[in-house]
């Protein structure tokens, strides 16, 4: 589907360094790892009310791709490199926004927006230009190139970052990232350079600038969950009241994967990697029950996925 005419102006037309893998491709020729080329493909647009209570509810750009290509990404039907989407300029797409921008407070959120990062400081010009200011939040797989992220600042208003592994190993195998660890951590680390660790919000308590890292703990992995637990209090509890949504919401997206990701999470295991939060004194956030993994499953070939 067609959603007008793709923008040519990619900043990384001689090879593109946008993300850590800095796969050098020219994606007015071919496409990245990611699978994407030089204009913009949108999965979706839509109100949404996620696992964060004050970013609840947003106006979510899903875009097309991601530069992780995690093995058991709940996303996989958008996330893979040679999935498909509506191609948009940053016309088009800010009046898709700003439709459904009422909706949401003024609470915009890009989904995986790593490969067309370059794109957004001309949508966010171009929602400025129509009288549009809305909260940006950047929802990140936490795989970032510091440089990218600096391109960003004081147009990113909060960082929703995942911090997946803390073991390369994992990281390899999972998601094809043996350097996760160390880039996430220097991602983390400028984001919270740029808006802080402590979630500003207002009297209604909805977030309007600040830092939420989100972990989902995975089967068999308690181990590595510890481990990122460990370093984000290392590494924040000199600032003020991180806020960690711990999530227990991974199922097998598909089938086929192998063990131990192509069961759910145990009880016992979501339990052990609670409890250590608690110890840790990383308390301010949210916890999930165990049916989260019955109710945060999206079917991006349905009109409203998350219906």
């Amino acid at each position: 589907m067609e959603c007008g005419t793709a923008n040519t102006g990619f900043s990384s037309q001689a090879g593109c360094r946008l993300c850590p893998r800095a796969c050098g491709v020219s994606r007015l020729e071919a496409t990245g790892f990611c699978g994407a080329d030089e204009g913009m493909e949108i999965a979706t647009v839509c109100v949404h009310r996620g696992e964060e209570p004050p970013l609840n509810p947003i106006v979510n750009v899903f875009f097309a791709h991601c530069n992780l290509q995690c093995i058991y990404c709940q996303n996989w039907q958008i996330s893979s490199a040679d999935a498909t989407g509506d191609r948009c300029t940053t016309d088009t797409l800010a009046d898709r926004i700003g439709a459904l921008l009422p909706q949401s407070g003024g609470m915009l959120g890009l989904v995986t927006a790593a490969h067309y990062a370059d794109h957004i400081p001309a949508l966010i010009d171009t929602l400025h230009r129509r009288g549009l200011y809305p909260t940006v939040v950047y929802n990140s797989s936490g795989y970032e190139s510091v440089a990218t992220l600096r391109s960003l600042e004081g147009l990113v208003d909060i960082y929703l970052p995942d911090f997946k592994y803390m073991d390369s190993s994992l990281a390899a195998a999972y998601s094809h990232a043996p350097d996760y660890p160390e880039m996430a951590q220097a991602a983390l680390r400028e984001m919270q350079r740029q808006v802080g660790t402590t979630l500003k919000t207002d009297d209604e308590g909805r977030a309007y600038r600040g830092l939420i890292v989100r972990h989902l703990v995975l089967p068999g992995a308690t181990d590595n969950s510890l481990r990122c637990l460990d370093w984000l209090a290392d590494e924040f509890a000199p600032f003020s009241h991180l806020r960690l949504s711990l999530m227990a919401q991974y199922y097998p997206p598909r089938t086929g994967l192998p063990s131990p990701l192509d069961r759910t999470l145990t009880g016992e295991e979501y339990s052990q990697v609670v409890t250590h939060a608690e110890q840790l004194g990383l308390t301010d956030g949210w916890i999930q029950e165990m049916d989260a993994r019955d109710n945060y499953r999206p079917d991006f070939s349905q009109p409203n996925a998350f219906k």
